[in-house]
């Protein structure tokens, strides 16, 4: 193959080494930027079998145990050697914390800022603290060095516009995508069920997320507590690992929601995409900064429709599918009785062909042309 464009990406950690969907999206980028002549060099936060397993196409500047000054001055070490060695046509920053050592050698060059979220408030939402002057200032200065910026919904187009002042005209919006072929699992939902171990005859809430606080956990299981009043069998598959998690298994265990929640962990993606069909629907309760929600986009790719807040860019990727499906707003009795109006069939069901037709908007095949026209755009 033939490329015309060569790109320096620049991301955070390695996705298969970390779970998370910034590293998920830059994963999947580098694999798809082929298709479009679009040759990539990477560098993230990992281990030396990065470089092995990519063939050296993306290079471990550094591991995640260095204290945050080496880490940072090895990412500006490894973007001027990268530049020097690849001279690429253009920069792409996923993540401003380590593209900001290069910030001045970023100047020199053509760049386009991937913005997953903004960082500076994402902690402090997490933490409870106000939001970091550092953070923001590191966040500002590489944002306002990007010839363009993508984001993954018109709700962080606006958090660009009015928080860090950046001018509309060089934000452009396109979702978050994956593989749908990954996720396109031809059995049923009994017999994914089976396959798991799950109960056959439950209604059950599938949930994956990080167990931090922005995730709208605890406004969860608030609402299993009154769902169960009508649906005393049902059964939340709750996925994922964070710093929530004893947290949220005592607030259960007093909610007396034992016999109503599992806490599964991690959960590979081998068996991702089995645990999203057994499900009768997966729920995202975000309650902020919640930029596209892959899981959306995934679940309904296996054919499991969604129950999301109205926060971010999630009304936006349902909206159009049924706003049903939609909370009336992001506490725990609007969650509540919209699962309780879905399980009791006052809500309809969408079938799973009309979700996994739906899902193919969010293919990598067809959002990786519109990420090519932007780079190519941002060079000219």
């Amino acid at each position: 193959m033939t490329y015309n464009i060569r790109t320096l990406q620049i991301g955070s950690s390695w996705f298969p080494e970390h779970s998370g969907g910034l590293e998920r999206y830059y994963f999947d980028l580098i694999q798809y930027l082929p298709s479009q002549n679009i040759q990539s060099r990477g560098q993230v936060i990992g281990t030396n079998a990065v470089e092995k397993n990519t063939n050296n196409q993306v290079r471990a500047f550094s591991q995640k145990n260095l204290p945050l000054w080496q880490r940072l001055y090895n990412a500006r070490v490894a973007t001027k050697e990268l530049i020097n060695e690849f001279n690429p046509d253009l920069v792409c920053v996923h993540f401003a914390l380590y593209g900001f050592p290069a910030s001045d050698l970023l100047s020199r060059q053509a760049l386009v800022v991937h913005f997953h979220g903004p960082w500076a408030q994402e902690t402090a939402v997490e933490n409870g603290k106000n939001r970091s002057a550092i953070k923001y200032y590191i966040e500002k200065t590489v944002y306002r060095k990007a010839n363009k910026l993508i984001v993954l919904s018109e709700a962080f187009k606006e958090i660009l516009i009015k928080d860090y002042r950046i001018q509309a005209d060089k934000i452009s919006v396109v979702p978050g995508a994956i593989d749908t072929e990954k996720f396109n699992i031809t059995i049923g939902k009994i017999e994914a069920r089976e396959k798991l171990g799950w109960p056959t005859d439950r209604p059950i809430i599938f949930v994956v997320r990080r167990l931090s606080r922005r995730m709208g956990l605890e406004n969860l299981l608030i609402a299993l507590k009154d769902v169960r009043k009508k649906f005393p069998d049902v059964l939340l598959m709750l996925a994922g690992k964070g710093n929530m998690a004893n947290e949220l298994a005592k607030s259960a265990d007093e909610m007396g929601l034992k016999n109503n929640i599992r806490f599964l962990g991690f959960v590979p993606d081998d068996n991702l995409s089995m645990a999203y069909r057994a499900a009768d629907f997966t729920v995202v309760p975000s309650t902020s900064l919640e930029g596209f929600g892959l899981i959306t986009a995934e679940s309904m790719a296996t054919g499991t429709p969604v129950l999301v807040t109205p926060v971010g860019g999630l009304p936006e990727i349902i909206k159009p599918f049924n706003p049903e499906w939609i909370t009336r707003d992001i506490g725990s009795k609007a969650i509540s009785e919209s699962i309780i109006s879905i399980l009791s069939g006052t809500t309809k069901m969408p079938s799973p062909e009309s979700c996994q037709v739906y899902a193919n908007r969010y293919d990598w095949k067809a959002v990786t042309p519109k990420i090519s026209a932007i780079y190519r755009e941002a060079i000219s």
